[in-house]
Order: structure tokens, then C-alpha cells, then sequence
């Protein structure tokens, strides 16, 4: 038997890197960290000790089905029927992403 874990993948869904560098350098950013961790104090500067990337991504729910391990080659499909037959794919909603595949015994 295998578990499967997918989510519904959404034309509006966000998926983006951006650079701790670039986000301290953002006078927005710069000015509410300065006024939460540190208000009242003067010429503070913002730096980083090594280069480090932030994701920004729409958060997803994760859904389960289980399989055959026979079925190993339709799990995508068997993931889209599932979110169908669950009503998961909406006007916006068209496809699905396998998250995660487990053999159980």
C-alpha cells in the first residue's frame, strides 16, 4: 500500500525568493524592525552574517489518499480523481502537486 500526500495547484498560488539582503535593505522593513526590536535608539544598522534567501509561498493544504503500490505509475491521475471526486478543483484550482509518497506495509 502507498500514501500519498498532493495539494491543489491554483493559478493565484505565489512562489517567490527574495534575499535577506534585499529585504534589510527595504526602508519599510528597516524602519518597523528598528521601531519593534529596538525603539528609541539611534544610528542602528541592519546586517546579516551570511547570505540567506526568504520563500514567500501560498500556504497549502495537504490531502491523503492511499494506493496499490501496483499503482505506482497513476498516482498523478489517481491524486486528480481524488481531488475531483472531493470537490477540491475549483474554477481557479485546476491541477494538482504530489507533496509526498510513502510505502506502507
Amino acid at each position: 500500500m502507498i500514501k500519498v500526500s498532493y495539494t491543489v495547484m491554483c493559478r493565484n498560488d505565489v512562489s517567490k525568493e527574495v534575499s535577506l539582503v534585499d529585504i534589510l535593505a527595504n526602508e519599510k522593513v528597516m524602519k518597523a524592525i528598528k521601531s519593534e526590536f529596538a525603539a528609541g535608539l539611534r544610528n542602528l544598522v541592519l546586517s546579516q552574517k551570511e547570505e540567506t534567501q526568504v520563500f514567500i509561498k501560498t500556504q497549502k493544504e495537504v490531502f491523503e489518499f492511499s494506493a496499490s503500490k501496483n499503482d505506482f505509475a497513476d498516482l498523478l491521475e489517481f491524486a486528480e480523481e481524488d481531488a475531483r471526486k472531493h470537490k477540491r478543483l475549483k474554477k481557479e484550482c485546476d491541477g494538482v502537486e504530489l507533496v509526498d509518497i510513502i510505502t506502507v506495509d
